[in-house]
């Protein structure tokens, strides 16, 4: 079974399939079903700079993306900026071997915010193929081997704060979210020769009001830099996004809007979740979080909202749900468990750190009950997924920069920082080059 299959599966036949799928692969950003979990309950619950250390590779420039994992390679995107260029880079998971490395020139100034440097969205692949996206540098498709199959120029991407939304792949496509900024779009390559398959095109948002962070500011920041996540609602499969204003649901084959659910502030930072039948979207900037079932027509809003909170804390990470409850990190370093089906908050609690950068870009992994997230100067905290707030451990290495998430991978974890490339694992270390 492949990761595309399980996208249109049963939900009873694809958990079943999860269990020796997400085993093998993390084939995206967040995972084989986009929404931070995995089926592997063995993952390292202890771990330093030394300690459970299997290997760690030094890397050329800082970066923000998060690897994905295909049997033995393992993926990055990453700039090198003094050269001005945008590369992909291959390992070998065995050892952290960089088995190869593919350049996408691109010379030309484009903007991004200080904090975001280029090639922020991560890759994805199906076992055959893998893709990056490289912003305004365009979208680059290679085999396992390095050998280029197609790329294909979508223009400039212009806005002031960059680009980070992942390519998906969904059957013969892959579904990109191209925005934030005057030219935003939806659009479905074919994954085997770049040619495009449908487009849509996605209004600037001009807000009369807003109740966000840029209340009172007619002039202030919109747009979304959300993942797109396909959710199987009634049988029937959709592509659902965040978008200014709007939860959307769109029919992943054809690009047709299948419902929109209203309450969202103009801004989105992070990528829907989906669990136990609900959608669940966050506003960034202090903005609003909304729930909803998928699977509507039309506008759903009065219909299929479970619930809106408006004002939140400011978030930049994704977050997991489990067992009727979604869990999420705010940025500045407390985690709150909010019930998925009324909005209701059980608790908000600051997150232990041992680095000085407490705050919260990474989004959530969960493994069985135990929720994996990673602050800013690399500690991973390890807390249980339950009404009552339990930290299960800390794990530091060493203070490095951190806002990638992590990637999981039989039994081993995978830590992208601005200086380094790290596998941690139980198994016995590599030795030492």
């Amino acid at each position: 079974m492949n990761h595309i299959a399980i996208r249109f599966l049963p939900v009873s036949v694809l958990l079943a399939g999860l269990l020796s799928l997400s085993a093998a692969n993390w084939p995206e950003w967040r995972g084989p079903t986009g929404s931070g979990v995995t089926s592997e309950a063995n993952l390292p619950t202890q771990w330093s700079d030394t300690k459970n250390v299997r290997w760690k590779v030094e890397l050329p420039d800082r970066g923000n993306s998060t690897p994905i994992v295909w049997g033995d390679k393992i993926f990055v995107t990453q700039p090198i900026e003094k050269e001005s260029k945008r590369t992909l880079m291959c390992f070998e998971r065995a050892t952290g071997r960089k088995l190869w490395e593919k350049a996408a020139p691109y010379s030309e100034r484009e903007d991004s915010h200080r904090t975001n440097p280029y090639c922020s969205a991560s890759p994805v692949t199906d076992g055959e193929r893998v893709i990056a996206w490289f912003g305004s540098a365009g979208v680059f498709c290679y085999d396992l081997d390095g050998k280029e199959l197609w790329h294909r120029d979508l223009g400039k991407h212009s806005h002031t704060w960059g680009y980070a939304a992942s390519p998906v792949i969904y059957k013969d496509l892959c579904l990109l979210n191209f925005g934030p900024g005057e030219r935003s779009f939806l659009i479905a390559l074919d994954k085997k020769t770049g040619k495009t398959v449908w487009q849509v095109d996605i209004p600037e948002i001009k807000p009369k009001e807003r109740t966000d962070g840029f209340a009172g500011d007619a002039n202030g920041i919109v747009g979304s830099w959300s993942t797109p996540l396909i959710v199987n609602a009634n049988g029937r499969d959709e592509l659902v996004i965040s978008l200014a204003e709007f939860l959307k649901g769109f029919d992943p084959l054809t690009g047709q809007e299948l419902w929109r659910c209203g309450g969202l502030n103009p801004l989105l930072y992070t990528s829907p979740v989906y669990g136990n039948g609900v959608v669940v979207a966050m506003g960034g900037y202090h903005g609003t979080t909304i729930a909803a079932k998928p699977g509507g027509k039309g506008d759903v809003t009065e219909t299929h909202r479970l619930w809106q909170e408006p004002r939140t804390p400011n978030r930049l990470s994704s977050g997991v749900i489990y067992k009727g409850h979604i869990y999420v990190p705010n940025t500045p370093g407390i985690a709150e468990c909010i019930e998925l089906k009324t909005g209701k908050s059980v608790w908000k609690e600051r997150l232990p750190s041992i680095g000085p950068k407490s705050e919260y870009w990474s989004s959530m992994v969960l493994s069985g009950d135990n929720i994996y997230v990673l602050n800013q100067s690399g500690d991973c905290v390890i807390l249980k997924a339950s009404p009552k707030f339990e930290v299960v451990g800390v794990n530091a290495i060493g203070n490095e920069l951190t806002n990638g998430s992590l990637a999981v991978s039989n039994g081993d974890l995978f830590i992208r920082t601005h200086k380094h490339l790290w596998c941690i694992s139980q198994a016995k270390q590599a030795a030492k080059k």
